[in-house]
């Protein structure tokens, strides 16, 4: 049988905000990155936005079979975009996987338009991978929801109905202001109070694509991989096993950025994140020791034997 074969997943997607990669200088960072040996591809966002969404893999390790790019403005969701690659690694071609990367909205206001981006994604990932067999999936990037959210919930269990949720809710980044812990160095608050709030027929639309339904579905059976594997440092993590924070500035101090998987993929270790105290130090992202305003995830993961 063999012993399984090992993907290291590096991924980053480029922003204004937490990057300072702009348009033109994503060619800077794909010149860096050629040196080391990696090609990449890179998806500006629609409208007049400069920042976008960028994908990085080992050239001589793999070959890429099919590109996508998403622009959910063509689906009346705002100017995000997302990328999706199928990749086959060059010493074994029945070894095939999927990649997604996303920069989901961050209004939390915009619950419908959030939740439509991720299961637009997560919809369009699963044609792509039974197109190549049904090869197993890997989205990264930031998600703009907490662990403790409905959206996280509904990544984690394929389904939400809206009707049980405030649409100004649906993503928990209300409940993650940093003025607390950066007065008393507690933890973000795993707390989410929901409200009534009504939908309008076109809210429901763009968050569950259908006209006439309250629940939102979408086709992948995903886990996340900090979640799956315990980390070595436990004042890193919360009560569902993701970092306590992997983004941190004025506004939001908590953990929105996730590597999810699907079946035919193990994770075998995950890169911790810092303790909230030390990243409460910084006094906000980026500073002069970390040039994002968001934490780098890391994963390992290996091909199932039989998959």
């Amino acid at each position: 049988m063999g012993l399984p074969q090992k993907v290291d997943m590096r991924g980053t997607h480029s922003s204004q905000s937490r990057h300072y990669l702009y348009a033109d200088k994503y060619f800077d960072l794909f010149r860096m990155m050629e040196k080391a040996g990696y090609a990449g591809s890179y998806k500006r966002r629609t409208g007049d936005n400069i920042d976008g969404c960028a994908m990085f893999w080992k050239a001589d390790r793999f070959r890429v079979l099919e590109r996508e790019n998403i622009e959910f403005s063509q689906f009346g969701m705002c100017d995000n975009v997302a990328q999706l690659a199928v990749l086959e690694l060059r010493k074994s071609k029945s070894r095939k996987i999927l990649l997604g990367n996303i920069h989901v909205l961050y209004n939390p206001n915009k619950g419908d338009v959030k939740l439509g981006q991720i299961r637009s994604l997560c919809s369009k990932a699963h044609l792509l991978s039974n197109k190549w067999g049904d090869i197993p999936i890997v989205l990264g990037g930031d998600f703009n929801s907490t662990p403790q959210s409905p959206l996280y919930s509904f990544l984690a269990t394929s389904e939400l109905n809206i009707m049980e949720h405030d649409k100004k809710e649906l993503s928990g980044q209300k409940n993650c202001r940093p003025t607390q812990a950066l007065e008393t160095g507690s933890k973000p608050s795993n707390t989410i109070t929901f409200k009534s709030s009504s939908w309008t027929n076109e809210e429901i639309r763009v968050a569950t694509g259908q006209e006439n339904s309250y629940w939102a579905v979408h086709p992948l059976k995903l886990n996340s991989s900090y979640a799956s594997v315990m980390g070595s440092a436990n004042d890193t993590r919360d009560s569902v096993g993701e970092p306590l924070a992997t983004s941190y500035h004025s506004k939001f101090l908590g953990t929105v950025d996730y590597l999810w998987y699907s079946d035919g993929l193990v994770p075998a270790r995950v890169l911790d994140t810092f303790p909230i105290d030390v990243l409460c130090k910084t006094r906000g992202l980026p500073c002069k020791e970390l040039g994002s305003d968001h934490l780098a995830l890391v994963s390992e993961f290996f091909f199932e034997p039989n998959g």
